[in-house]
């Protein structure tokens, strides 16, 4: 699979933009001056920023670990694994330090007057609908991710099992083949044996009459030679009527 087909990879470019604007937000909170009501407001910004990718992360962290378990059925392998593992590692620790570094300028900034820290406190407890949106909406897109990838292991496995099947079916066909050339050809074996007796004993046959008919060659005169030879033939004609026509 390519990595523009991989969800991982689809995941990872969502995560990867939402990195991206929390560091350029960052910054514009670090250049903002500590008693301006713009510092609260991206403060809060930037910590439910942080909060929404760490558990995108962590989401990812969890899909490979599944396919670690069997990373063939997924088509990667080890060193893939471990890449994606480097990078969720990396991504955890940008935000964390983001992170880190709001909440440290939150908690100096509550040392201030009076006042200020009450504007804060009332501005961190106003809902943020729009984080919410988006946090809803990105888990709804991993819980997607993860559907469309348990139906597309349960869509392979159940290809698999049909394929299976049919090569099971070819086998036994090719045995019940093999078996039926076996039995034929032990047949023609006994039909070659039997051939092979007929023509060893029809040999020995011939070769028992040929030195008969020279013994009385020699002691019948002429007449008798020429008698004998018509009865050999007539004799002949008859034994290779046996033999090869019955």
């Amino acid at each position: 699979m390519s990595s523009a087909q991989d969800p991982f990879y689809i995941v990872k470019e969502e995560i990867q933009e939402s990195i991206d604007k929390l560091q350029s937000s960052f910054h514009q909170w670090e250049r903002i001056s500590s008693d301006s009501g713009e510092l609260v407001r991206l403060t809060k910004e930037l910590l439910a920023a942080c909060e929404s990718i760490e558990w995108q992360v962590d989401e990812l962290d969890k899909a490979i670990s599944v396919a670690a378990r069997d990373p063939s059925w997924y088509g990667i392998d080890e060193a893939e694994l471990e890449k994606r593992r480097r990078w969720t590692s990396t991504a955890r620790t940008q935000v964390g330090n983001v992170k880190k570094a709001v909440v440290a300028g939150k908690e100096l900034n509550l040392s201030g007057t009076a006042s200020v820290n009450g504007m804060r406190r009332e501005l961190m407890r106003m809902p943020d609908t729009q984080q919410t949106d988006k946090s809803n909406q990105y888990t709804q897109d991993n819980d997607d991710f993860i559907q469309s990838e348990s139906d597309r292991q349960m869509l392979l496995i159940k290809q698999q099992d049909e394929e299976l099947d049919e090569l099971s079916a070819s086998v036994e066909r090719i045995g019940g083949v093999g078996l039926t050339i076996h039995e034929e050809l032990l047949a023609q074996e006994r039909i070659i044996d039997d051939l092979d007796t007929e023509m060893d004993t029809t040999s020995n046959r011939l070769d028992f009459v040929q030195k008969k008919v020279a013994m009385v060659m020699k002691k019948a005169s002429a007449k008798g030679q020429l008698m004998m030879i018509l009865f050999l033939v007539v004799l002949f004609i008859i034994l290779f009527v046996l033999v090869f026509l019955t």
